[in-house]
């Protein structure tokens, strides 16, 4: 144990208890727990309830001068923010020193990162190898169900209902939702299930399995995104490759349902989300999109002009 983790030991360890009880995945409680070590190392020893907020500040400008983007910076403050408040909730300290602090203003009109439809066929003919019915299987549910990577990492066996054709998903804030299956995804999921990999626990429930026999990690799903997405752009420079991951698929997902006329609402149900200001992120309006309505606009001004003459 380092001496940090000593010094903060009861604090850390309800933290923890407490980010699994509000169901966070084994994944934020990885990021949230590296996040605060960062933010206790900062303190140089301090007890953590003479903590203000001018110390919660500090570590966030030290973090901005060391370049990370606005984006990271802001979920380090949430870290620390969730961090208090699962102190406070729990009655080990009565304030919270990361309230009250302002997010950095991350780029709201860059361009939207997401695949269209012929660029998602593209992507999943280039997912190939040994496992390509799995991992097939996998990125289908991401990109034409919507799910998070945390979301497909687990999913069990029985949470497929073949006769509903519909599949059971464990999403953020330990919420249920039913995500119809799609029907030219069917046939993939259920091959996905009669090939399923043999795990080495004979009551291993998990959908999806590793070539090591345990249920597919996170990061392996991540990293197969990755490895699929440079074959994906093997023929584009380098310098022209656009930031894909495996989360564009569901932001790839939504922004194809808005296209085709899904209301906000909808989509925000089939997404999980809580609050439908997130879902509005997928709302998209494209250069092309902006131009095929002012050319029916000039389309029906010079129509008018006919007539008039």
């Amino acid at each position: 144990m380092s001496d940090l983790d000593e010094d903060y030991e009861e604090e850390l360890d309800a933290f923890l208890i407490w980010m699994k009880d509000a169901g966070y995945t084994p994944h934020t409680q990885k990021s949230y727990l590296a996040d605060i070590r960062q933010f206790l190392g900062s303190l140089n020893g301090k007890k953590l309830d003479a903590v203000k907020k001018l110390h919660v500040i500090s570590f966030l400008t030290s973090v901005r001068e060391r370049g990370v983007s606005d984006a990271t910076r802001n979920r380090k403050h949430a870290s620390v923010s969730c961090f208090f408040k699962a102190l406070m909730e729990l009655e080990l300290y009565n304030t919270n020193p990361a309230a009250g602090i302002k997010k950095s203003k991350t780029e709201k009109n860059r361009e939207p990162v997401y695949l269209d439809e012929n660029d998602l066929q593209r992507f999943l003919s280039a997912i190939e190898g040994k496992y390509r019915t799995r991992n097939l299987a996998v990125f289908l549910l991401m990109s034409y169900m919507g799910l998070r990577v945390g979301e497909v990492h687990v999913l069990n066996v029985s949470d497929y209902n073949v006769e509903r054709r519909s599949l059971r998903v464990f999403g953020k804030g330990r919420k249920w939702r039913n995500v119809p299956v799609p029907e030219g995804i069917v046939p993939f999921l259920e091959r996905a299930v009669e090939e399923r990999l043999n795990p080495w626990r004979s009551k291993e429930e998990a959908l999806f399995i590793s070539q090591k026999g345990r249920r597919l990690s996170i990061r392996g799903i991540q990293q197969i995104a990755a490895d699929t997405f440079n074959r994906f752009q093997s023929e584009v420079p380098v310098t022209h490759r656009r930031p894909y991951s495996s989360h564009k698929l569901r932001h790839s997902f939504a922004t194809m349902l808005l296209r085709k006329g899904a209301d906000l609402r909808t989509v925000q149900e089939l997404l999980g989300h809580s609050s439908i200001q997130t879902t509005t992120v997928y709302t998209h309006i494209t250069s092309r999109e902006k131009e095929e309505a002012m050319s029916k606009l000039q389309f029906n001004l010079l129509q008018q002009k006919n007539e008039i003459s």
